[in-house]
């Protein structure tokens, strides 16, 4: 197996901390990014064998990857928020969206000015179970990973004859505490006097369906180093393969 240089962004902590340790574990040369220079400092201390770097995926930080030689592209960074449609504040959509979609969008094109030169290259993108499925509260989240379902599927086909490779990756729900602040982001600004705030508690039992039983993450992140590995990939990848049942796409 030959050993790649893999950036990781949002990988401060979950499914991309986790992939970032092991990807180097195996070898590879992993540079693992970070939003904050808190969180960078902290992640290095951790982990010296990882080259860690600040990198915002909503600001010019993306213009660093100019710097470096990127054989895979794990889009991991992103935000989640709950909230029912008819009350969220559009601010709030707003930024998820620049962050779990805008910024997707502009780092990928970063990296592809020079995979595609070079005629070889991977971009893995996160997605999720909420890629494919909307549920109450859970739309804003559901509505940046069907775009993101749209960029890779639009995108695979759009570069694969140029020997670049896209994939979309897509978890049910794992225990990095991700979720569990995302269900209840919703009660920092949610109340019954909503629109729709006599719904709460069907709310809430959504909220607390969702977060009970949880995988192990490292489930994750083995993938990821598998997706980083392979000969080829597939569309979509499921994880658990179960998950792949209870949807249509």
């Amino acid at each position: 197996m030959s050993t790649k240089t893999v950036l990781i962004t949002g990988a401060g902590s979950g499914f991309g901390k986790l992939a970032a340790v092991s990807l180097a574990a195996q070898g590879h040369t992993v540079i693992a990014t970070t939003e904050t220079e808190e969180q960078k400092e902290a992640l290095a201390a951790e982990h010296p064998t990882l080259t860690v770097e600040k990198l915002d995926v909503t600001t010019s930080d993306v213009t660093k990857v100019a710097n470096w030689n990127i054989d895979v592209l794990v889009n991991n960074a992103g935000m989640g928020i709950t909230g029912p449609m008819a009350d969220l504040p559009m601010e709030k959509l707003r930024r998820i969206f620049e962050v779990n979609v805008f910024g997707t969008v502009s780092i990928t094109q970063e990296v592809l000015k020079q995979m595609l030169p070079r005629k070889s290259g991977r971009v893995i993108i996160l997605s999720s179970i909420a890629g494919a499925v909307a549920i109450p509260t859970f739309g804003p989240y559901s509505m940046t990973k069907f775009a993101l379902e749209a960029m890779g599927k639009a995108l695979r086909g759009e570069v694969a004859s140029a020997g670049v490779d896209v994939t979309l990756l897509n978890p049910g729900p794992y225990n990095t505490g991700f979720n569990d602040r995302m269900a209840h982001s919703m009660w920092d600004w949610f109340s019954e006097a909503s629109l729709t705030g006599g719904e709460s508690e069907m709310f809430r039992s959504i909220g607390e369906f969702v977060v009970a039983d949880q995988g192990d993450p490292q489930d994750v992140a083995d993938k990821i180093v598998a997706l980083c590995e392979a000969e080829t990939t597939e569309v979509n990848n499921w994880i658990p393969e179960s998950i792949k049942g209870l949807i249509t796409l």
